[in-house]
């Protein structure tokens, strides 16, 4: 599911999966309206949902459909402003997914993605060091539902209106009644999506979450 604020660009950056996906067996559809998420039938044969849509609007029969699909079992995953920063109106939306875009303090800066030591051997994380990124870093609010994988540290600047570093979470996954729900926050630029280990951890939690 593909679209919404071009910035992200939406198509290059699921392009980039499609391979992959394809060589895991999947058959994949793509889809450039929110539509199919109001037609539960549809839904209800897709193993995994692949979102990609940074702001936009999300209607009611939509919204129903999205959660409805999650909860009996379709994996939803994604990285980024196309799946923490869609439908910023939509309060469903965000329960769904356990987290909301809240700023990008300092634009495209130096910064480090760190694994939470005592989540080091899930799956979706196991052997990936400390990541090291030149781009947006997320500041993210988040619930306690959440399994945070890893983290990033937004140190403060002189002229910042907080004192203390804020650790917010970067990789985390979630457990929606029958379905699991993936996301990783890196992944603003091309460039980030083609970073090894983003690219690794981002490959190995769609897997994780289809059905």
């Amino acid at each position: 599911m593909r679209g919404g604020w071009p910035g992200h660009a939406p198509v290059e950056a699921t392009d980039l999966f499609v391979p992959y996906l394809k060589d895991a067996g999947f058959d994949v559809s793509m889809e450039d309206s929110l539509e199919p998420y109001a037609d539960t039938a549809f839904t209800a044969q897709i193993d995994l949902i692949v979102h990609c849509w940074t702001m936009g609007d999300i209607l009611p029969d939509e919204m129903r459909g999205l959660r409805a699909a999650v909860a009996t079992g379709t994996g939803f995953a994604g990285w980024h402003g196309g799946i923490i920063d869609s439908f910023r109106m939509a309060t469903d939306y965000l329960q769904l997914v356990g987290g909301q875009f809240a700023a990008r303090p300092h634009d495209i800066r130096e910064h480090t993605i760190d694994i939470v030591p005592e989540r080091s051997n899930h799956p979706i994380v196991a052997g990936v060091g400390p990541i090291s990124l030149n781009s947006e870093q997320y500041w993210v609010l988040t619930d306690s539902k959440n399994d945070v994988l890893a983290t990033t540290t937004i140190f403060p600047m002189e002229d910042d209106p907080w004192a203390e570093p804020v650790v917010s979470p970067a990789v985390w996954t979630r457990q929606w009644g029958k379905g699991k729900v993936f996301v990783c926050t890196p992944g603003h630029q091309i460039a980030d999506l083609e970073t090894p280990a983003i690219r690794t951890i981002i490959e190995r939690g769609l897997i994780w979450a289809a059905r």
